[in-house]
């Protein structure tokens, strides 16, 4: 069976390209709502919070702050969370009380398992007996200390406690508006700064799977709960040297090339691998494969970013059974540093969209030695991109406006040179049927598998990858 792959935005007849792949089911977007033991999602709770705005009321009126101009010096919030790293985020100066806050301002979000609110809400030995959500305000650019004698200077903080409707499971809306962080010394005690701010709980179920081997084993897959496991795809890992020219424009090139053994082709060029995620009746439901072959840029030995590798992740067609299409495009390269880095650009391929529309969701940097985390999260970072219209269809997360979109997926990997068996997590809101399931575990397969095509080319593969190449 082959992939019908036409350019989008381009009216000339297109060729088509094909691939070999294994027939794709039909597809019917098949609804999920978890395991057919009845395996649901893991509930979470995210606390999402919007820093609006910074302004001082004209009863303070000299706005300054042991010798440091609050109207004029940039500031930065640090968000607490106990038992969550400190997040810091810059806050937006209001200069007049007829302003209005930019609402989509959105900073960030912390996500807690029932667990992590259960242990907030139990008084310790080691720590106070209330739990807060802590925003403290500071003079000077985020990562910077500034001010008189070079200090930081403390605006105000606002703190809220932790309390039993946070794990009621139901969004709630703990603050909406200005309120008062500080006093104005100077002026007799008189308010001083006042944050705008928004908080709110936001009850966030994640489906939960994990690739039970390496993903080149072809592995099964599983959905976890606690310590529920439910087979609900397979991972087909495959390693093809033949690919057409049009889906690898450099093929023509290698083709020339006497690639000689196995080991000598190894360090020219990774290219050639493919992942199938099927159901469990066998059916192919998702798949990614090298489209740009992973090769070392001129003058050194690794993938550089000047000329990345790139996965294509593709899904049944809606208008046959017998083609795919493409849904989403990963790009991964070597960064150099004190400690190596695989950094990562993941565009999705709207549907409709001109060449060249694609839509930057995802941009990161994960260690090469220990491995990390690669997400989709609108709430985390906020990459460029074209907006694209509201979706229309299962997997089109992208449209949907950042307050809403929040956490779509996330996927842990290990370093190279280690066993790795990704564990996935996926928004119950973005999960309609199986297909949408098995396209982001496509990713993840593919974030997975790009860690090792990144590694330095004048390091010997392992025993266990060097077939596969």
């Amino acid at each position: 069976m082959g992939v019908h792959h036409t350019h989008r935005g381009d009216s000339r007849s297109q060729d088509h390209v094909t691939y070999e792949y294994d027939q794709p089911c039909d597809y019917h977007c098949q609804s999920y709502d978890g395991a057919d033991d009845g395996t649901k999602p893991d509930q979470r709770i995210g606390v999402v919070y919007w820093i609006l705005g910074l302004r001082i009321p004209l009863v303070a009126s000299n706005p300054v702050r042991e010798g440091v101009r609050i109207s004029t010096s940039p500031c930065v919030c640090e968000i607490r969370l106990r038992g969550f790293p400190v997040q810091t985020a810059p806050v937006p100066f209001v200069s007049s009380p007829e302003d209005t806050p930019d609402p989509n301002h959105i900073v960030t979000s912390f996500y807690l398992e029932e667990s992590d609110v259960k242990a907030m809400l139990v008084p310790g030995c080691f720590h106070p007996s209330h739990a807060y959500l802590e925003i403290s305000v500071f003079t000077g650019k985020q990562g910077y200390h500034c001010g008189v004698g070079g200090k930081k200077q403390q605006v105000g903080t606002f703190r809220l406690e932790v309390g039993p409707e946070w794990s009621g499971g139901k969004p709630v809306l703990l603050h909406h508006g200005w309120i008062g962080i500080g006093k104005s010394k100077q002026d007799g005690g008189k308010p001083g700064a006042e944050l705008h701010l928004r908080v709110m709980l936001d009850p966030d179920p994640r489906y939960v799977f994990q690739f039970e081997d390496e993903t080149k084993s072809s592995p099964q897959i599983v959905q976890l709960q606690g310590t529920m496991k439910q087979p609900i795809f397979s991972c087909k890992f495959s390693s093809e040297r033949r690919m057409s020219s049009q889906l690898d424009p450099m093929s023509n090139y290698w083709s020339s090339i006497n690639e000689g053994t196995d080991q000598e082709s190894e360090r020219k060029v990774r290219k050639g691998w493919k992942v199938m995620i099927h159901d469990l009746s066998g059916a192919a439901v998702a798949a990614a494969f090298i489209a740009t072959p992973f090769v070392p840029s001129s003058g050194c030995d690794r993938v550089a970013r000047s000329n990345p590798g790139a996965w294509l992740i593709v899904r049944p067609d809606i208008c046959g059974t017998d083609s795919w299409q493409p849904w989403g495009k990963l790009e991964a390269w070597r960064e150099r540093g004190v400690k190596d880095s695989v950094s990562f650009r993941f565009h999705l391929l709207p549907e409709g969209q001109e060449a060249g529309g694609s839509l930057l969701v995802s941009e990161m940097l994960i260690s090469a030695e220990k491995g990390g985390e690669f997400f989709i999260d609108t709430d985390r970072q906020t990459p460029s991109g074209t907006p694209v219209p509201s979706p229309q269809s299962s997997g089109d997360f992208a449209g949907v406006s950042p307050v809403v979109a929040g956490f779509v997926m996330n996927c842990r990997v290990q370093g190279e040179g280690k066993s790795s068996k990704p564990v996935v997590q996926l928004a119950m809101r973005h999960v309609t049927c199986e297909e949408d399931a098995a396209i982001f575990l496509a990713l993840a397969a593919a974030v997975d598998l790009s860690i090792e095509a990144c590694r330095p080319f004048r390091t010997k593969a392992k025993r266990g990858v060097r077939n596969s190449v």
